[in-house]
């Protein structure tokens, strides 16, 4: 008795590939498989992109740049051409401010003189109904107000409100996808997940301006009201870091003496907390009451300031100067100065030469208090200014300090010529320092004659 082969037609074995293909998908199947694959990767790639955004926008604590980063990161998510972020006033009732992002320079021109959007027609629309918005064509609303002349054709709209502690803050615009195509459900969503990242955000960046206003505020307080040093001209300058609740221990002062001398002081005591602030305001009082004196040296000030602290065990790490200028006689000046570790004057004399005034600094207060601390001379003409700062002014985390102190010395020569008001305002805008320290400056002029 003879055996069919495995597969044959005894069995039925041979028709199990001819069934399997019949279960098979159709291509319709595929085709919808494939689309829902294809969207799975755009959520993904969707998701990835909001997570970097939420990086993005909550590493910002500036309110100004907060306010862009959120605008160009919708405009990235949604791949609208422009994008805007318009602010609430305090009634909810008008746009305050407005951030408008994606125009180009020619755009740009042919707005220029027409006022920022107010919160009428459509943008008014979303402020008193603030459920997320899509517009096809903007100009088929019936809310649509039109635009003002000059301004580039939009047509598809969607906006969303920014909510911050529940109180609308304002709205995201986003106009005209660069594909053409008219907003969708996926970029509401997405939109949507940023507004509630850009509130926090939002909300971070208003609270720390609120920390730093009041770290300046009570900075400022701690700074001394310069009493008047007539004929003597002062400018005096500070500004805080630009990390948030950072105290310093900076500070500067100039006395008039009796005997028609001028005592000038700029300090910097080492930490950025409340110990430090403290400190130096501790130490500027003793040390204007330790120059007052008509005999009293620069040296022998900062000597008695460095023996007290160590008494009374206040031994922190300060850097000083002190200066006194005196009057020479035949219409010049003096200049007695007493370094403890601190950045050099700067010197500029009425025809616009400058040059650091780098003597042998000596020791910073709080390492030694019988150091020896020698007083230098320096003849002075009448007009004469010196500029006094601590290293905020000029130090750079990536750069050498000299680096900071070329640059000081060019931005002085460029407005010597000046008023004081005119000198302060430029150091303010062109001081070559990073801002990541505080910084005092202490500008002070002589008088032509004694």
């Amino acid at each position: 008795m003879t055996r069919e082969p495995p597969g044959g037609a005894g069995d039925g074995s041979a028709e199990v590939p001819y069934m399997s293909l019949l279960n098979l998908p159709l291509s319709s199947d595929l085709d919808r498989i494939a689309e829902q694959m294809h969207a799975l990767a755009q959520a993904q790639l969707r998701l990835q992109g909001l997570l970097e955004a939420v990086l993005s926008i909550t590493g910002e604590l500036e309110l100004p740049a907060v306010l862009r980063r959120i605008v160009r990161t919708a405009m990235d998510l949604s791949g609208a051409r422009y994008g805007a972020l318009g602010v609430l006033d305090e009634e909810g009732e008008f746009l305050a401010e407005f951030v408008p992002l994606g125009l180009n320079s020619q755009e740009l021109a042919n707005l220029s003189g027409v006022e920022l959007p107010r919160g009428r027609g459509l943008l008014g629309h979303l402020i008193h109904h603030p459920e997320p918005l899509r517009v096809a064509e903007i100009a088929d609303h019936p809310q649509s107000a039109g635009f003002p002349p000059g301004h580039p054709p939009m047509h598809s709209l969607l906006g969303v409100a920014i909510s911050v502690r529940g109180r609308v803050y304002g709205n995201i615009y986003l106009c005209d996808r660069e594909d053409g195509r008219p907003f969708d459900h996926h970029d509401e969503g997405v939109i949507l997940a940023l507004a509630g990242t850009a509130g926090v955000a939002i909300e971070n960046a208003r609270l720390y301006q609120q920390e730093r206003a009041g770290a300046e505020h009570f900075q400022r307080l701690l700074l001394p009201r310069l009493l008047e040093v007539s004929p003597f001209e002062a400018r005096t300058i500070y500004r805080p870091a630009a990390s948030p609740g950072h105290l310093g221990g900076d500070w500067y002062d100039a006395v008039k003496l009796p005997d028609g001398s001028c005592s000038a002081i700029i300090g910097d005591v080492v930490g950025h907390d409340l110990n430090a602030a403290a400190a130096m305001s501790q130490i500027r009082g003793m040390l204007r009451a330790l120059s007052f004196g008509e005999s009293t040296s620069p040296s022998y000030a900062l000597t008695g300031l460095d023996r007290i602290a160590h008494m009374t065990d206040e031994r922190l790490f300060t850097t000083a100067c002190v200066a006194r200028f005196e009057p020479a006689g035949e219409g010049g000046w003096t200049l007695r100065w007493s370094n403890a570790g601190h950045p050099p004057p700067l010197l500029v004399l009425p025809d616009a030469t400058t040059r650091y005034l780098d003597a042998e600094p000596g020791l910073p207060l709080g390492v030694d208090p019988d150091a020896a601390r020698p007083d230098h001379t320096c003849a002075l003409p009448g007009g004469s200014t010196v500029v006094f700062y601590t290293d905020g002014l000029v130090e750079r985390r990536d750069e050498p300090l000299d680096r900071g102190l070329e640059a000081l010395a060019t931005t002085v020569a460029r407005h010597a010529g000046g008023s004081l008001d005119q000198l302060r305002d430029a150091l303010v805008a062109d001081r070559p320092g990073d801002g990541h320290d505080d910084m005092a400056v202490l500008l002070l002029r002589t008088p032509e004659h004694p």
